[in-house]
């Protein structure tokens, strides 16, 4: 058994036993706590960088988008449990999209085989995503953003200030109850 391999085995062994957490790692981000911005740390959102391609829209920059509620969702298609948030993601759009809200999904890949343009549209396609996504294979939106799991969900207000991030599955009613009141704020 080689160094590395004996390292990579000592290393797996002792995730498992002591069920470690791995940053970045997807099938942990289920049990992240949601983190709320507080209204005097608002931080305004970062563009969206190093985009490769952009699927069912052009090019789209923060800036653009003010006076919209923005929901910006990090996801890979690989990763289940980003699969698994992706209903509760398009049925957001669906409910809200006529009333301001705008969904750009930021796909982020885990692995080489998610960094093809091709399987991404197909994912797309499977899911019935047809709100903006932006494919971020050089990681560099992730990085603007400073995220660390997939999936994770960032409500950016009107004037463009993050105001609630959250990190893997869940809060769905509190995502929409977010959404919600800040579109009845602007109406």
């Amino acid at each position: 058994m080689t160094l590395k391999l004996l390292a990579m085995s000592a290393a797996l062994i002792g995730i498992t036993v002591t069920g470690a957490v791995i940053p970045g790692i997807c099938d942990e981000a289920a049990r992240a706590a949601p983190v709320v911005t507080a209204a005097a740390n608002q931080q305004a959102a970062p563009d969206f960088t190093g985009i490769t391609n952009w699927f069912n829209s052009k090019p789209l920059q923060i800036a653009d988008l003010r006076g919209k509620v923005v929901l910006v969702n990090f996801w890979t298609y690989g990763c289940v449990n980003c699969v698994n948030t992706l209903p509760h993601v398009t049925g957001l759009y669906a409910k809200y999209r006529d009333r301001g809200l705008v969904v750009v999904g930021v796909h982020t890949p885990e692995f080489p085989f998610e960094r093809s343009a091709a399987n991404v549209q197909a994912a797309l396609k499977r899911h019935g995503i047809t709100y903006p996504v932006a494919q971020d294979n050089e990681s560099k939106t992730w990085s603007a953003y400073r995220n660390q799991y997939w999936p994770a969900q960032y409500i950016v207000n009107q004037s463009g200030k993050i105001v609630f991030q959250h990190a893997g599955e869940g809060r769905y009613d509190e995502i929409d109850r977010t959404v919600a009141r800040l579109l009845n704020a602007s109406s």
